[in-house]
């Protein structure tokens, strides 16, 4: 009777054990919706109202750590339009890994379309993305009067 409780209590063990495990994937899979990582960046952009830098923080995917690595080698420099008076978006010249998930974007999150385009958001919108980033310490109205309504040339670089 002994035997088969230890057995019994063993069982239980192993399968609590594999529930904790599971679970703590879903932590890992909570990275690939957005949230913050420790990689920091640097963002200097040219507008009609001047140039401007800011620090970003990369998202927790696979994808702000392909940003990141192709930062590395060099800067990026990105010619920016302005789509639907929300947010710039311009050409990466390369793909990244896509990590889309439903999202309503905030003033300025940078968002990786379509694998190959980086946005800038100085205003909400939701749709399947995959978020890069965030940058850091700029309200939506700070951000919205140095996107200006023109063009604006981004330079993105890993900071030192």
């Amino acid at each position: 009777m002994k035997k088969i409780f230890i057995v019994l209590m063993s069982i239980f063990l192993l399968a609590s054990t594999a529930c904790a495990n599971g679970n703590s994937s879903k932590g890992a899979n909570a990275s690939n919706k957005g949230e913050l990582s420790d990689m920091k960046i640097s963002i200097q952009i040219t507008s009609d109202s001047g140039s401007h830098t800011f620090a970003a923080t990369l998202a927790d995917n696979s994808s702000a750590m392909a940003f990141y690595e192709l930062l590395e080698k060099d800067p990026v420099t990105i010619k920016m339009t302005d789509y639907g008076n929300f947010e710039k978006v311009g050409p990466l010249g390369t793909k990244l890994p896509r990590n889309d998930t439903q999202i309503t974007t905030q003033a300025g999150d940078i968002i990786l379309y379509q694998g190959n385009q980086i946005t800038i958001y100085y205003d909400t919108n939701s749709w399947n993305f995959t978020r890069l980033g965030k940058v850091d310490g700029v309200t939506q109205a700070e951000l919205k009067k140095i996107l200006g309504k023109g063009n604006v040339t981004a330079v993105f670089s890993v900071m030192e």
